[in-house]
Formats: C-alpha cells, structure tokens, sequence
C-alpha cells in the first residue's frame, strides 16, 4: 500500500529520533503475529522502557546509511524496530517474546554502540544477564 509523501517524513523523522536517542536498536522479524500477542507485547515493551515502531524497510535504510559502523544486516519480511535508552533492554526483551512466539517473531540483527551486528551477535547480547544478576554473580 502505498503512502504519501507527508506521512513519509513523518516516519523518516521519528526514525531519525530512534537512530539518534538510542543506545541500541534490534530489528525484529514478526511475520504473522496475531494482533493481541502484538499488542501484549508492545505494552510489556513499553513497561520496561523499550520503543517498539514499524516502517518500512527503504525509509530503514535511507534513515540509517552511513550512520552505524559495518553493513545493515539483510531484512527479510517484515520488519519492526525495538529501541531503548538502555543498551541491554531491547535485545533482552526481544530475545524474551521470540521464546514465547517461536515461529512469529525473531531478532534478525541491530546496532549495538554504534556498530550494526548480525542476528548472532544480537542474540549473544541479548544473553547476557542484567546488571543485578551479574553483581549478585561477583559475590
């Protein structure tokens, strides 16, 4: 379906927020996700200070050349982002709801400090434990 050209800039602009107030972005493959999984989840995402926004993939691109470090990973289907402040918070809740959706949703890569990193590194990150369990490890 085709968009005009106001609604256009209105996406480009708040893909340029994201890309510009956040310390990390996953891009997230949701093909055939029912609308209150989505909806679930996008109010979780919101409690733990995540953005969770859909675009489409050219106004991704044109937003996001030659901004980050390395080459975008390949975006396939459809495509969403989840964004934070917080660096470890996307890719950990992402990583969550892929679980629990197995066949619907899945991190297919993102920016991690300024580099673009592949749906393995992505994942790795979002493995790793949040800053309490990794206090409560050292003692």
């Amino acid at each position: 379906m085709a968009i005009t050209k106001a609604k256009k800039e209105t996406i480009l602009t708040k893909l340029e927020g994201v890309k510009n107030d956040s310390e990390s972005i996953v891009f997230v493959s949701f093909k055939g996700l029912p609308v209150h999984d989505s909806t679930a989840m996008r109010a979780k995402l919101r409690e733990e200070g995540v953005g969770y926004f859909v675009a489409k993939k050219t106004l991704m691109k044109r937003a996001f050349d030659g901004t980050f470090e390395g080459e975008m990973p390949v975006l396939d289907g459809e495509i969403a982002l989840a964004y934070s402040t917080d660096p470890m918070a996307p890719a950990q809740n992402i990583k969550e709801f892929a679980g629990k959706y197995k066949d619907n949703l899945a991190i297919v890569g993102g920016v991690f400090q300024g580099v673009y990193k592949n749906k393995e590194e992505m994942t790795e990150i979002a493995s790793i434990p949040g800053l309490q369990v990794l206090r409560g490890m050292f003692v």
